[in-house]
């Protein structure tokens, strides 16, 4: 008879998990993954198999927000009753603005996409929609929750340069392991399956029409996830995955599929923006001003090394976007940071006002 805990071994318990999870055993709970989220319920595995749980009365009290709840990836502790009664400190995770409409400003709450992720599959398409500032978002994404970072190129059975769209990641991501393939035809998988390992679980990110569900079928080996054309005009396609479920795949990992996401919000990435755009990060520490905008001031070493070719201006234009949606996160996020925004427009304002009443007189 095989160990019961093989089937928990499988899912990715380990050791560490095991200690943190020894007060809620004392108590006669048993642990579960969730494996799939779907509004109200989750759907957790144990050693006894897949079966849909609930979060306690006590559980739900407590929470604060979305973040709170469990996601797919979570590690849960679940008692005789199916109800959740805690979740596990989670280890990397994923996660988002949620826009709450009814709420003043429409101002956000964060949803945690996908937990305890150690390898990120950042997923582009060697077609039409190719885009090297997409891949540096997802960078940026990967390294700011400590999670390693794989480059995938799928569709290489759609474009003759195959080199060099592999040179050109490898400038804006040195060191990332990157991996050309194609789901369709198969070329390329084994060098893909090396980078997941048995009891590690990889997350699949990327933009609609890239093939996500198409690389999820060839990993698992069977058409578990549906797949839709895409426009020729632009190799755009519908979402077809519809929620985040966790898979055991055959060679041992574990795969994360999410819908697709474009406008995934980068929270607390800082340091993930940082890693990912070094090279600009480098330059700016040798600027005169501390604070230099990189925009006309004298003395800035980053309008230098746009001036010799040594930097692209479309780098700096990715590192100036993804800087700016940090910002614009922060103030949906931290009632600090927006009450600093209007102070600041208030300013800005009685500034206008008061020069527009010299200029003209009178009341505006």
């Amino acid at each position: 008879m095989s160990d019961p805990d093989d089937a928990l071994d499988r899912l990715g318990w380990d050791a560490g998990w095991a200690e943190t999870f020894a007060p809620f055993a004392a108590e006669g709970l048993r642990p579960a993954r969730v494996v799939a989220v779907h509004r109200e319920t989750s759907i957790v595995r144990d050693r006894s198999g897949d079966r849909p749980v609930s979060v306690s009365g006590a559980f739900r009290f407590a929470a604060l927000g979305h973040a709170d709840f469990p996601t797919v990836g979570d590690w849960v502790a679940v008692d005789g009753n199916d109800l959740v009664g805690a979740i596990l400190p989670r280890r990397a995770v994923f996660k988002r603005i949620v826009v709450d409409a009814t709420r003043r400003g429409g101002h956000g709450d964060e949803q945690v996409m996908a937990s305890n992720i150690d390898v990120a599959l950042l997923v582009a398409g060697l077609d039409n929609d190719f885009n090297l500032h997409r891949i540096e978002r997802y960078l940026a994404i990967a390294w700011s929750s400590s999670v390693t970072p794989v480059v995938v190129l799928n569709k290489a059975d759609l474009t003759d340069d195959v080199d060099g769209r592999l040179v050109a990641v490898q400038a804006i991501a040195p060191g990332v392991a990157t991996v050309a393939v194609s789901a369709r035809t198969g070329a390329g998988m084994e060098g893909l399956r090396v980078h997941l390992r048995p009891g590690a679980t990889a997350a699949i990110l990327g933009s609609s029409g890239v093939g996500k569900s198409t690389l999820v079928n060839v990993l698992l080996g069977e058409e578990r996830q549906d797949t839709a054309e895409v426009r020729g005009s632009d190799s755009r396609g519908r979402h077809t995955t519809t929620h985040r479920e966790l898979f055991e795949l055959p060679g041992g990992a574990l795969l994360v599929d999410t819908p697709g996401i474009r406008a995934l919000e980068v929270l607390g990435a800082e340091e993930g923006v940082d890693a990912a755009f070094d090279d600009v990060v480098d330059l700016a520490a040798s600027c005169r001003f501390s604070n230099c905008r990189h925009d006309g001031e004298p003395g800035c070493a980053v309008q230098a090394a746009l001036a010799d070719g040594s930097l692209g201006a479309e780098r700096l234009a990715g590192h100036q976007k993804l800087e700016r949606e940090l910002a614009r996160a922060a103030r949906e996020t931290d009632p600090r940071a927006r009450s600093a925004q209007l102070r600041t427009w208030k300013i800005i304002h009685k500034s206008v006002n008061e020069q527009m009443r010299r200029k003209y007189g009178g009341d505006t």
